[in-house]
């Protein structure tokens, strides 16, 4: 999978337990948006300050589950299609 911080948003003060957590290919923002299954992850302030992307469904899967784990919710689980370019958009409660 592959990940990019978006240009000028602050990182949540959790990152570093998602990228302790999964495998990630840091690349360019524009590498990660060709992906087939994208990933968002909102800051404190509710900016999407990261995108993951994934290009098989298990790999999306499997870093859906190891976010959860982390106790951030999914606020896409219960809607169908994208939604600001993403599958799912994590946040903390």
């Amino acid at each position: 999978m592959k990940t990019t911080l978006i240009d000028g948003v602050t990182p949540a003060k959790f990152d570093k337990q998602i990228t302790g957590n999964l495998l990630l290919e840091t690349t360019t923002s524009d590498e990660v948006r060709k992906e087939k299954l994208l990933i968002g992850v909102r800051n404190e302030e509710g900016d999407i300050y990261r995108l993951i992307g994934a290009t098989k469904h298990n790999s999306f899967t499997n870093a859906v589950e190891e976010l959860e784990d982390l106790e951030l919710v999914d606020e896409l689980s219960d809607v169908e299609g994208t939604q600001e370019g993403c599958d799912a958009i994590f946040r903390q409660e």
